[in-house]
Parts: C-alpha cells; sequence; structure tokens
C-alpha cells in the first residue's frame, strides 16, 4: 500500500506542477474572461488518460505502479475538476450565462471526445 500511496503522491506532485507551469503559460498569453487555461489542461487531460488507457489496454507488460502513476497520479493532479467548477460557479455569480453554457458545454462534450480520441490512437497505433 505505501508503494502504490507513493507513485500516486509523486504523479499528483508532477501533474499539478505541469498543470500550473501550462495554466500560466495559456493565461499569460490569453486577453479574456473565458478560463481558457483550466479548458485546455482538463482537455489535455482528457486525452492523455485516454491515451494512457488505451496503452495499457493494448500491452500487457506495464506494471499496475505505473498505472496508478500515470492514471490516477499524473492525471488526477493535472486535471482541474474543483476549479472547472469553481470557475463555472463564478461565472454564473457574475451573469456570464453565455460563458457558462460554453464553457460547460464543451468541457464535457469535448473531454469526451479527446478521451476516446486518446484511447483510439493507442488503437489505431
Amino acid at each position: 500500500m505505501i508503494r502504490t500511496l507513493f507513485f500516486v503522491g509523486i504523479g499528483s506532485f508532477a501533474g499539478g506542477v505541469f498543470r500550473y507551469l501550462l495554466s500560466r503559460l495559456i493565461q499569460d498569453n490569453t486577453m479574456s474572461s473565458f478560463p481558457f487555461a483550466t479548458f485546455i489542461v482538463n482537455l489535455a487531460g482528457c486525452f492523455a488518460i485516454g491515451l494512457f488507457y488505451g496503452l495499457f489496454e493494448r500491452t500487457n507488460f506495464l506494471s499496475q505502479d505505473l498505472k496508478l502513476f500515470l492514471t490516477v497520479g499524473l492525471c488526477g493532479g493535472f486535471t482541474t475538476f474543483s476549479t472547472f467548477i469553481n470557475e463555472n460557479v463564478s461565472l454564473l455569480k457574475d451573469g456570464s450565462f453565455f460563458y457558462f453554457l460554453l464553457y460547460t458545454g464543451l468541457s464535457i462534450f469535448l473531454g469526451i471526445i479527446a478521451v476516446y480520441l486518446g484511447n483510439l490512437t493507442i488503437k489505431i497505433f
């Protein structure tokens, strides 16, 4: 159990740091009230978890520790669902109903597509 927690913890740390750096890069280069950084990070995380699960389904030589590191740890630390929800609440409080609907709808719809495409990418290659 300690070994599992170690792999998940290290993955979460790496995912969180990567999320922060990518979010800063995007936000520093975007002039909009739309939360592009979280939107892009969540889609990238959905694609990555689709890739990882597709890879694990296709191959048998990858360890359970690596699977937990990449999916629960790295992707879990990288994606930002709690931030996503908080930003939606902020959009509603500000009366930005259009952005709320756009952000929520696109995030869910494109997130599902990104997971599917990530998984499909592994099956194709």
